[in-house]
């Protein structure tokens, strides 16, 4: 129905943000980290979007990437998965860190989203490593995984919210490689902010 939209940022909460366009609010539900990465009130931006329809509510859903939003549509074809839930998994780590999550077997991080026991972390591993498994090395990606996990656990210890890592972890170059040299690039980001 609605595919993206495109207009001010009137208000930013912590589950969504007020798009405003052409004197209309549209709200709409992120993660985190769509939410902080979008800019600052009053500036211009686009977010890609699923509408949800139920019998109470007609809820709007944000993404900042086309592979964001077709993962997000993935996990809610998956019985017992619903948006907030789908948009609670996309808050745990960036997609292509799930998808290798995934393919590898590993619930671990499916199963830090509230509402998300292990049974549906299974399911969801089930129903989607299929579909998943083009162009994804099971054997790299699991210590790319436990690279990832490590990061983002020290950087919180360091007081870093879970958002600010991922987002720092985001910008560092694939070919950097180890926890302890992702954890120094990470913090030269951090720094800079």
């Amino acid at each position: 129905m609605i595919a993206h939209i495109t207009g001010t940022i009137a208000f930013r909460g912590s589950t969504y943000v007020v798009i405003d366009v052409e004197g209309v609010g549209y709200k709409i539900f992120a993660t985190p980290e769509t939410i902080l990465g979008i800019g600052e009130e009053n500036a211009s931006t686009t977010l890609y979007t699923h509408m949800a329809v139920r019998e109470t509510a007609m809820d709007l859903y944000g993404f900042r990437a086309r592979a964001e939003l077709a993962f997000f549509e993935l996990l809610i074809t998956i019985s017992g998965i619903g948006p907030k839930s789908a948009l609670g998994i996309l808050s745990v780590a960036p997609v292509d860190t799930l998808k290798k999550a995934i393919v590898s077997g590993d619930t671990s991080y499916l199963i830090k989203v509230s509402g998300i026991g292990k049974k549906n972390a299974e399911k969801i591993v089930l129903e989607l490593r299929d579909k998943l498994t083009g162009g994804i090395s099971t054997t790299s990606s699991s210590t790319e995984l436990r690279e990832e996990t490590d990061t983002l656990e020290a950087l919180q210890s360091l007081g870093y919210s879970l958002a600010e890592a991922r987002s720092a972890l985001k910008d560092i170059p694939e070919n950097i490689v180890g926890t302890n040299k992702r954890i120094g690039e990470a913090l030269k980001r951090l720094g800079r902010q």
